[in-house]
């Protein structure tokens, strides 16, 4: 669909690049000729993830914990000397659990609010500040979730998804004069190693969202990563401040109560 060479001498930054849906992001613009750099917590997989990522293209991984301004100004500081720019930002790590709302702790609901809004936050200001305001150019797309009428049983990262939407909208008018672009994509349920975590029950359910969805299918990861590399070319060039779903249509159609109603059943 793209040609081979769309981000020829582009240097990339993946955050939780090292496995599901970040690393099938990485994949794609490594086949498309950019220069990657993936990003998570945990250092040895991660390492493993690059090399593996290396078979397709130059990969270079950088530890760092989002939620640790400290950390993001090292990694920045390691790119600058690395390359000395970053064209593209992909904020993708971040993390939840299925929960009803009543029994989130505020340990849990810290924890998520500050890794998929904090974290966001953090990255794009440091990154904006050590690169993009200076280049007087640069590109962020945030991976969010489909959020649009709530999220039951997922209430931490329902709203702090929905932070992230309302910051790309925001962000992406303030820093329109640095020719930053910003836009969102805000998956459905994909198919990916991300699913692995969750006990059985809840992987039954994904089946039958599968049989319930318009399309009849889960997402794949190549959806996702197809759609990033649109919002980061120059097709799209003139959109900005944008969230697309990528859901297979169920932002319009699916029962938001599904998941809540089969934890309660579980209580």
């Amino acid at each position: 669909m793209y040609q081979s060479d769309l981000f020829k001498d582009k240097i990339v930054l993946v955050t939780g690049g090292r496995s599901g849906i970040g690393y099938g992001i990485a994949k794609q613009y490594l086949q498309l000729g950019a220069s990657v750099i993936i990003a998570s917590r945990k250092e040895k997989p991660l390492s493993r993830a690059a090399e593996e990522l290396s078979e397709f293209g130059k990969c270079h991984a950088i530890p760092c914990d989002i939620r640790d301004t400290k950390a993001i100004k090292a990694m920045a500081e390691e790119i600058h000397k690395i390359y000395g720019r970053l064209d593209i930002l992909i904020n993708n790590a971040g993390g939840q659990f299925p929960s009803l709302a009543e029994n989130i702790s505020e340990n849990g609901w810290a924890a998520v609010i500050n890794n998929n809004l904090n974290g966001t936050f953090y990255m794009s200001k440091e990154m904006a500040n050590t690169f993009f305001i200076p280049q007087g150019s640069g590109i962020i797309v945030n991976i969010i979730a489909s959020v649009i009428r709530g999220l039951p049983s997922m209430a931490h990262t329902g709203a702090a998804r929905a932070g992230v939407d309302n910051l790309t909208k925001t962000l992406s008018q303030e820093w329109s004069e640095h020719k930053i672009r910003i836009n969102a994509i805000a998956p459905g349920i994909i198919d990916s190693s991300g699913l692995d975590t969750y006990p059985q029950e809840m992987k039954s359910f994904f089946d039958e969202l599968k049989e319930q969805n318009l399309m009849k299918r889960l997402g794949k990861v190549e959806d996702v990563s197809n759609a990033v590399m649109f919002l980061s070319s120059p097709l799209s060039s003139y959109i900005s401040g944008v969230t697309l779903y990528v859901d297979g249509l169920d932002h319009l159609s699916s029962g938001s109560m599904k998941l809540h109603n089969l934890l309660k059943s579980f209580s």
